[in-house]
């Protein structure tokens, strides 16, 4: 099998193992086996993703990424060898041969994750390397999930006796006696000679004593500091009794944590000891051996400790998770929340509840509220509050970048069922409106919906709205009335996309001829098939196909009508061919082009051929099928670039001079011997034999699916059955003198920056525009159709929401973030939110007396900064009993000013209702 190298050039011998579908197939099957039969201690390998997108283009599993390099043709050659040099740092680590991957990065943008058989299949065909294996690792208290830990926990351990320090890998999901068993092996001690402590900035914090506690339960983070500490002959403290028995250590404290577990002097909630140890442990270390401020440690309820600190205490940020402090300053800055954690909550806690964490997220999320909020604080390690985190989200565990909004939706669902006060939820069934009066309805939904569901979180930040479904058949209306949250309201911002869109007629009746048309932002292929099709006065048996043109090939046919817009690039070149209506039932020819330098007689030797221009495409009736249509089709849809010359030349030697006139550009059909005046592409074989002008016949051949032979396309061939051909157009000096190609060269980008650049930046949005597009009425999309009970049917109903009752605390969503199958992207759109004054008074439709208030103020703001995979996230915060601002960046406080909040990085806004004073109508908080 003969195949292009990764230089682009044929090789005229290679063996292949398997054929790219061969492959395909096998690796398919590999990967289906793999996630059907998943389980802990699995062995996943990290993959570059530039080599795994080569891979598939190859093999025909992706067309999603322009990740692969200029070939020669439009399909890509095989890979070479397999290379993961990019994911990892320049030396080996020290313990072993294990590589050390460069951190922050991120699936699906610089590695995939294949399961071992995969691996060895890849390997055994690309050879290659290095290999960076993972295990597959059980997370999640309620229900367990299982994830590939590509980043094991990285623990540096400080040598108590010289000093010295050393980075071990472990599991985080390994235990603390497995944790004593590596360090023991690793410096050849006796188990019951040795003590761990947990250090977190060179502070000690707490001896390792619970040998069945994972490592993220003991909230050992990211390269932190384990101190080991070696007992000399029988000097331990009087304070720790050492027992072993077997391989088994077991420190036991021998007197009482000094703070039970309580609330603001409430009853003791846990039976868990916090022990300070004796300083003769310490002797020679320039480790404190107190535990100070800075640590989030377990004896944080404070047993009527003074709460009288301002709010401002940063959080450290302990391996990328600003995005958790940014969303938790933002919550212990909510006014309703503060006053509630900061007093005994213990008797609303409920342990009972399946849906909920049994009451240890309120309990550590209250907690930490505390210790933000006492004095005498500058910053807090929340490292109690992750370990618990990763404990009940496993999607929020390890120490990658995740969206501060998706933390938010977890820990608020979360709080309120650990608060829920609804011990056994009864049993509600849904029901429709059925014709009963919007109040009457509205009060009944709300009022199943408090039957089981009652908690601090209901009272302040949920609210509900109406859902309207109207069925495009028969009419039916569907009303309910459902609760929420938070609002996620999509950014509107420059509502309308300019884009630059080359037209090709598949005809060649007329030149290729770029359109620039508006769009919707947020729209879809289908409006810009609209818009072009206006533009260009498209004829009612016409249809146009999109495509992605790249590397002077169709990358990618955007066939698929509702693909977001957010998918095309700026500076990619996007055509469109206009096309008959029913093109998918006639042959279609796509044309490339081949530049002649070196041309050869044997394709399989011609190292210098290189793709040019813009593809052309054109299509056959299904009785069309000889190489004669192939050429008579190919000069039909070049006849717009005949040269002025090269036209008057012909319409001179070939025309019927009896009608007076030469004939029109759509009526030229070129033979390889001549020209030929029809209106009929399927010129037989015996006119193209009968014709000759001297001209030089089309290089023209049929390239296979993969591209690695090519077969000349001649009057005589026979073409197969198929719906779709590629032909490569070989130009020579010749053809250049009777065609000009420069139309076929240099297609304008979608959207060209510079000029409008200024205009763009300036364009925004308001909160109110953004709300207004959330509350419009449109269809629902082909894959959430809406079951109608009267057709019995699935339909494509048109859905309405309005909003029906506000609640206290109003949590606002920007959809910043968009994501598709070919591309994420985030929208930088300046939305002008209000920071006083928020009237939603005309969206609420609920009619309710004046005593209650639609106006907002603003609090605090969730910021994101940056792009996919590489953003930052902080927090803006108001400390309302002194009207002032605040930035909240990581262990970072400083004050702002008002004017200063308002930037393009917000992402997640949080209002507070502004309270009614009865004599004077709306008041202040």
């Amino acid at each position: 099998m003969t195949i292009p190298n990764s230089e682009g050039f044929f090789q005229s011998e290679s063996c292949l193992p398997c054929t790219p579908e061969e492959e395909k197939k096998i690796i398919t099957e590999l990967m289906g086996i793999s996630d059907n039969s998943m389980k802990e201690g699995d062995l996943y390998y990290l993959l570059s993703q530039r080599w795994w997108m080569a891979w598939q283009q190859y093999v025909g599993s992706d067309q999603s990424n322009h990740n692969s390099d200029e070939g020669l043709f439009c399909t890509p050659h095989r890979p070479g060898e397999i290379d993961n040099s990019c994911l990892v740092l320049n030396q080996p680590f020290r313990e072993g041969n294990e590589l050390d991957l460069k951190r922050g990065l991120q699936e699906g943008e610089d590695y995939n994750l294949v399961p071992q058989e995969v691996w060895k299949k890849l390997l055994e065909w690309y050879h290659g390397g290095p290999e960076l294996p993972r295990k597959v690792i059980s997370e999640g208290f309620i229900t367990k999930k299982f994830n590939v830990e590509v980043y094991p926990l990285c623990l540096q351990l400080v040598d108590g006796r010289n000093k010295s320090q050393r980075t071990i890998k472990i599991s985080r999901m390994a235990s603390v006696r497995e944790l004593y068993e590596m360090v023991c092996t690793l410096f050849q001690l006796e188990q019951d000679k040795v003590c761990l402590w947990d250090c977190y900035n060179k502070v000690k914090n707490k001896m390792l004593t619970n040998f069945d506690q994972t490592l993220v339960d003991a909230q050992l983070t990211m390269d932190q500091e384990v101190l080991l500490e070696v007992q000399d002959d029988n000097i331990w403290s009087s304070n720790v009794s050492v027992n072993s028995s077997g391989n088994e250590l077991a420190l036991v404290p021998l007197e009482p944590s000094r703070s039970s577990v309580t609330i603001a002097g409430g009853p003791t909630l846990s039976n868990s000891y916090s022990t300070v140890y004796n300083s003769n442990l310490l002797q020679g270390s320039n480790f404190s051996t107190s535990v100070r401020d800075t640590e989030d440690g377990d004896d944080v309820f404070y047993n009527g400790s003074k709460v009288d600190g301002r709010g401002l205490t940063g959080l450290h940020n302990l391996g990328n998770t600003c995005f958790m402090n940014s969303a938790l300053q933002c919550l212990v800055h909510t006014p309703p929340l503060v006053d509630y954690f900061l007093q005994d909550y213990s008797e609303e806690i409920n342990k009972e509840n399946p849906l909920g964490l049994q009451g240890e997220l309120a309990i550590v999320f209250g907690e930490l509220l505390r210790k933000l909020w006492s004095s005498g604080r500058t910053s807090v390690a929340p490292r109690a509050f992750k370990a618990k985190l990763a404990r009940f989200a496993p999607q929020f565990s390890g120490y990658n970048q995740h969206d501060s909004q998706e933390l938010l939706a977890f820990l608020l669902d979360g709080l309120h069922e650990d608060l829920n006060r609804v011990k056994s939820k009864p049993y509600i069934e849904a029901e429709d409106a059925n014709g009963r009066p919007d109040e009457e309805f509205a009060q009944v939904c709300w009022k199943n919906h408090k039957s089981r569901n009652d908690s601090i979180i209901v009272d302040v930040c949920q609210g509900q709205y109406k859902s309207t479904l109207v069925c495009p058949i028969c009419n039916k209306v569907s009303v309910t009335f459902d609760p929420f949250m938070y609002l996620s309201l999509p950014l509107t911002s420059n509502a309308s996309r300019t884009m630059t869109v080359t037209m090709f007629n598949s005809d060649g009746n007329s030149l290729p001829m770029p359109f620039t048309v508006t769009v919707p932002k947020n729209g879809c292929c289908k409006d810009l098939i609209q818009a072009l099709g206006t533009a260009s006065c498209i004829k009612h048996s016409e249809t146009l196909l999109l495509a992605e043109v790249y590397s002077h090939r169709i990358y990618r046919y955007l066939e698929n009508a509702f693909e977001s817009l957010s998918s095309i690039k700026d500076e990619e070149h996007i055509v469109a061919y206009k096309l008959p209506i029913h093109h998918d039932r006639l042959l279609k020819l796509e044309i490339m082009h081949l530049r002649a330098e070196g041309f050869s007689s044997e394709p399989q030797y011609n190292a210098h051929l290189k793709l040019l221009g813009t593809p052309l495409v054109t299509c056959l009736s299904v009785d069309s099928r000889t190489g004669a249509d192939i050429h008579a089709a190919v000069r039909s849809v070049l006849s717009p670039l005949l040269r002025a010359n090269a036209l008057s030349s012909l319409k001179g030697d070939k025309c019927n001079k009896d009608n007076g006139c030469g004939p029109s550009l759509d009526a030229i059909v070129l033979s390889d011997n001549g020209i030929h005046c029809s209106n009929d592409l399927s010129t037989s074989k015996m006119e193209l034999e009968e014709m000759d002008d001297g001209f030089p016949s089309l290089q023209l051949a049929l390239a296979d699916g993969k591209v690695i032979i090519r077969t000349t396309v001649d009057v005589d061939y026979n073409v197969s059955p198929g719906s779709s051909l590629k032909i490569m157009m070989t130009w020579a000096d010749k053809e250049h003198e009777i065609y000009d190609f420069s139309f076929l060269d240099d297609l304008p980008e979608v959207f060209k920056t510079g000029f409008m650049l200024k205009k763009t930046r300036q364009e925004a949005v308001t909160l109110y525009s953004c709300l207004e597009a959330f509350l419009k009425e449109e269809p629902l999309g082909p894959e959430d159709m809406w079951y109608c009970p009267k057709c019995k049917e699935h339909r494509q109903a048109t859905k309405k929401l309005d909003l029906w009752r506000l609640p206290e605390i109003l949590v606002v969503h920007l959809k910043r973030f968009s994501y598709s199958r070919f591309l994420k992207n985030k929208l930088d759109t300046f939305v002008n939110f209000l920071v006083h004054n928020l009237d939603l008074t005309k969206y609420v439709k609920q009619r309710t007396s004046a005593s209650e208030s639609h106006i907002y103020e603003l609090y605090a703001v969730s910021n994101h900064y940056g792009g996919l995979g590489g953003g930052h996230y902080s927090a803006y915060a108001k400390l309302i009993e002194e009207d002032s601002w605040y930035h909240f960046d990581d262990s970072h406080v400083s004050p702002v000013k008002e004017d200063e909040i308002k930037t393009s990085a917000a992402y997640v806004l949080f209002y507070q209702r502004v309270k009614c004073d009865s004599s004077m109508g709306v008041g202040k908080n």
